[in-house]
């Protein structure tokens, strides 16, 4: 890890940056309706043609340095920056929207973008801290999940699918010719009932009420709630509206981002009945320099559920892991459209099935 890389990750907060240049472009150019949609611009178009002329980024920590790497406060206090900068950015964010006097088309915009961005700083670097062990990092993570109201998962992530990811059990793994508008309503239902369903089984081996004061979803939903009163309270009806939306758009920003990772793989059910062992040939890898800077690496999301534990800094690249053709901005656009995505990453699918792959049975 050479210092310019780990400095590098400071590009992750060029995504909330987005939204306050929205605002000042729009009063700028006085068509804050069309600037609105900005940071989908930027998100969508800007950063993969950047992405592509960067190219990749194929390289690991060396065995050697990697508990070093790992154990150097400056990743961590990345993560944790997130948290107040979310929190600062979505009622800044609710504020403007309220008092900005968007038509219908402005207020499209600034709510999809406000989720898209809300689906990274909140979402993605939650995803990094509910992993780590102690109370800080996990508490972290699960606020930066209620500030977008996907809280539940905090717990269905670690216990639902990463025990069953690429399986049918997992709500989260879209099966091969499933289309991401199939895939994405079941998703975030699937998984919300799953995070109940999973904490209230966790309790009752412990000899508690679902409704115990144990029960983390509660306190984390009556976090969800404290936002939610208090966009109601100070921006009325329309902060409401704002803070519930730009959640819904989040959480369906992380579904999609989960259609794409784990598309059409599968884990092989062995002769006891239960699927093998996840390794890194059971996620999409992409090694696209900028985009994985700007997500703490979360494209290398092979080697992430091979050691779910392990710190994004020192994530690993495998280049035997089944590859996109392009970093997650790239591929979320092509995933919305169905027909082309299908003939893009179906015969990445097919070429990887077992018996077409080396090394693979």
């Amino acid at each position: 890890m050479t210092r310019t890389k780990a400095f590098a990750f400071l590009l992750v907060f060029l995504v909330p940056l987005q939204m306050p240049l929205a605002a000042w472009l729009g009063s700028r150019s006085g068509w804050p309706n069309l600037m609105a949609w900005f940071p989908l611009f930027f998100l969508f178009v800007m950063l993969p043609v950047v992405d592509y002329l960067l190219g990749h980024d194929p390289v690991n920590v060396s065995a050697e340095k990697e508990r070093e790497v790992a154990l150097d406060p400056w990743f961590k206090i990345l993560t944790l920056l997130a948290l107040p900068v979310q929190l600062l950015l979505i009622f800044w964010s609710g504020s403007w929207f309220v008092r900005a006097d968007l038509n219908l088309l402005g207020m499209a915009g600034w709510l999809f973008s406000q989720g898209l961005v809300g689906g990274i700083l909140a979402i993605n670097t939650a995803h990094e801290l509910i992993h780590k062990d102690g109370k800080l990092e996990p508490w972290a993570g699960g606020a930066l999940l209620a500030s977008v109201g996907y809280h539940g998962f905090k717990v269905e992530h670690l216990r639902g699918h990463h025990v069953h990811v690429s399986t049918p059990e997992d709500a989260s793994s879209a099966r091969f010719g499933q289309s991401l508008w199939h895939f994405l309503p079941r998703a975030l239902l699937r998984n919300t009932t799953s995070a109940w369903r999973l904490e209230a089984e966790r309790l009752r081996k412990l000899g508690h009420s679902s409704f115990s004061w144990r029960n983390e979803l509660l306190w984390w939903t009556a976090l969800w709630l404290g936002f939610a009163l208090a966009f109601a309270l100070w921006l009325g009806p329309l902060g409401l509206a704002f803070f519930l939306l730009q959640g819904l758009f989040a959480a369906g920003s992380l579904e999609i981002i989960n259609y794409i990772e784990h598309y059409g793989l599968e884990r092989r059910r062995l002769e006891d009945g239960r699927y093998e062992r996840t390794t890194h040939l059971h996620s999409w890898n992409s090694d696209y320099a900028l985009s994985n800077l700007m997500l703490f690496q979360l494209q290398r999301h092979s080697d992430h559920h091979a050691f779910p534990k392990r710190r994004y800094a020192i994530l690993r690249h495998h280049e035997d892991s089944p590859q996109l053709p392009g970093g997650y901005s790239a591929m979320f656009v092509l995933a919305l459209c169905p027909p082309l995505w299908r003939r893009i990453i179906n015969p990445r699918v097919q070429a990887f099935r077992p018996g077409a792959h080396p090394g693979r049975s």
